[in-house]
């Protein structure tokens, strides 16, 4: 919290060699997600944070790709260490605000089930972006093509948005973390459970949350059927 935060704080790569595999990927995915929560919002411009974030999040992937094949490598976890302070410093987020719906729709999973942090937002992202790319197309475009190499002349940018969002995905799943509800411990869930979410999410159907598309109950039910798969 800004009440408790270091003046300093001394990172070294070696103390993360025995870090768990689960939380490993778990901790890259929550990474690309802080950033990723921010760079999907309703708020545009300042060129130099996009920058920021795109390069934050291809060195994630780059440096993970290498760090799940030998977690001894020195460099891939310090790029991933230093990235992790960038995209949780609320630096990505410099001339706009977060978004965080995924967040609120995966903190609701880990109340309910103790899902993993990093699992429960992986399991619901690409259903929340299939939900809600529409809203701008052109944005999730310019992300693949910037974040995933997509060539300018893939198709349109409703072609490049949908490959992008794919090429997003198939990483997680590299990882060898969940893109799904049925994918987590908890399992598929009954509609009812799915309701109960929505309710835990909303309060009840009395607020939203998130900002690129305000998160409704009714979206929240539909987003978490999405991925109950």
């Amino acid at each position: 919290t800004p009440f408790n935060r270091p003046t300093l704080a001394f990172m070294n790569p070696e103390l993360t060699y025995t870090v768990p595999k689960k939380q490993l990927v778990a901790g890259i995915s929550d990474i690309l997600m802080h950033t990723l929560e921010r760079y999907f919002t309703k708020f545009s411009g300042n060129e130099l944070t996009d920058l920021v974030a795109e390069a934050l999040l291809k060195d994630v992937v780059k440096s993970a790709r290498i760090a799940v094949k030998d977690q001894r490598s020195y460099d891939a976890m310090s790029e991933i260490m230093w990235c992790g302070s960038v995209s949780h410093s609320n630096f990505t987020e410099l001339g706009r605000c977060k978004d965080f719906s995924c967040h609120k729709l995966g903190h609701a999973l880990s109340a309910k089930f103790d899902t993993t942090h990093g699992e429960s937002l992986t399991a619901i992202w690409g259903s929340w972006a299939e939900y809600v790319y529409h809203d701008d197309t052109a944005r999730f475009a310019h992300f693949a093509e910037k974040v995933w190499d997509v060539p300018a002349d893939f198709g349109d940018d409703e072609a490049k948005a949908k490959e992008g969002i794919r090429r997003q995905i198939a990483f997680f799943t590299e990882l060898g973390m969940p893109t799904s509800l049925g994918q987590l411990d908890s399992g598929v869930l009954k509609e009812s459970t799915i309701k109960d979410l929505a309710d835990q999410v909303t309060a009840k159907g009395t607020k939203t949350v998130g900002n690129f598309h305000p998160i409704d109950w009714k979206a929240a039910v539909d987003i978490y059927t999405m991925a109950n798969h």
